[in-house]
């Protein structure tokens, strides 16, 4: 019952809702990217990160650094924290916290199977995995010739079964099917998720709601815009677009026709939330949508922080992270190419 968790949450969830507010806490602030924009080498950033969280990771790699290492580091910060919390999880937070991991899992998928189809080498592409997303039989995708054969070899078995459902065809794997297999099985995750979430209640249900709504409105957009001078259909485009959140269902109507970026924005200006988003950018552009989107879903995040006795500072604290990790990849290779002056075009800052 809503606003009763209080009295039992602390009894399993108390623990590690205390650990993630910790790690929360450790989260780079604006200094610290004011800092790090002020760095001349890569070896200059692992001085400044040595002072943070990263420190312990970041030690004893040798010079000369590149980017790759430092966002391998910092992802297995994000994985130990990760790890560490699931362990110590009961249901249902357990369940909870390895949805969170499901999204890395479809991302691996689609990396592996498109590597394949361009003919690259397996082992290659196991390493650009992200590490929250693997699993045991990740290495066999590469025999699969069409999604039938990807689901019965190795899918069956995972925690994807069920998002497969929708993309059995019995087509040879090409770019865009593969694209579609993507959005389909984000979608049917982002359901599944979405519908955990209104089962488990309270504030859980209030604040997940929200994120979750934000993120399938994001995809939304992002297939519109995606799609836009392809052979996809208007029918088949709708089909990717989730049952739920605000655009649904009527601004999903006005996405499908859409023919341009223009007309995209006409549709997203009629919801309140969104019309912010779209202000900041001019007329025909799109560059600067990905930047908006992500500076509102942090936003969002932060503030999942406010109220207690509740997941989704789980779900908000690994998002938080991964925007981190992005962060600090950006301004890695802006430094390690000499492009300072466009350090402050993707960085998304925080608190």
């Amino acid at each position: 019952m809503y606003g009763f968790e209080a009295l039992t949450f602390n009894i399993h969830g108390g623990y590690l809702e205390a650990i993630v507010r910790g790690h929360r806490a450790g989260l780079l602030t604006t200094a610290d990217y004011n800092n790090l924009c002020q760095c001349e080498n890569l070896d200059d950033i692992k001085m400044h990160l040595s002072a943070t969280k990263y420190g312990s990771y970041l030690q004893n790699e040798p010079s000369p650094l590149h980017t790759t290492t430092i966002v391998e580091k910092c992802t297995l910060k994000l994985v130990d924290d990760y790890k560490h919390m699931l362990c110590q999880a009961t249901e249902p937070m357990s369940t909870f916290l390895e949805y969170i991991r499901y999204g890395h899992m479809i991302d691996n998928v689609v990396l592996i199977v498109t590597g394949t189809l361009h003919e690259r080498d397996v082992q290659e592409l196991i390493e650009k995995c992200h590490p929250l997303g693997m699993f045991d039989s990740i290495a066999t995708l590469a025999v699969a010739q069409n999604m039938r054969e990807l689901y019965r070899l190795v899918l069956v078995d995972t925690p994807l079964a069920p998002y497969f459902s929708e993309c059995l065809t019995s087509e040879d794997l090409d770019d865009i099917n593969i694209e579609i297999m993507r959005n389909t099985l984000y979608k049917a995750y982002l359901e599944d998720f979405y519908k955990f979430c209104q089962k488990l209640g309270g504030a859980t249900a209030e604040i997940m709601s929200d994120l979750l709504a934000f993120e399938a409105d994001r995809r939304a957009v992002n297939i519109t815009i995606n799609s836009i001078g392809t052979e996809l259909t208007r029918e088949d485009r709708k089909k990717l677009y989730s049952n739920f959140g605000l655009l649904y269902p009527y601004g999903h109507e006005e996405l499908a026709i859409c023919e341009d970026i223009d007309q995209v924005r006409g549709v997203m200006e009629k919801y309140p939330p969104y019309q912010a988003i779209f202000s900041k950018m001019s007329y025909g552009e799109s560059q600067m949508l990905d930047k908006a989107f992500y500076e509102e879903e942090v936003r969002r995040l932060c503030l999942a922080f406010e109220q207690q006795f509740h997941y989704a500072v789980f779900f908000a604290y690994m998002r938080l992270r991964e925007q981190e990790i992005r962060n600090l990849m950006w301004i890695s290779e802006c430094v390690a190419q000499n492009q300072k002056s466009r350090i402050h075009d993707s960085v998304v800052y925080m608190f």
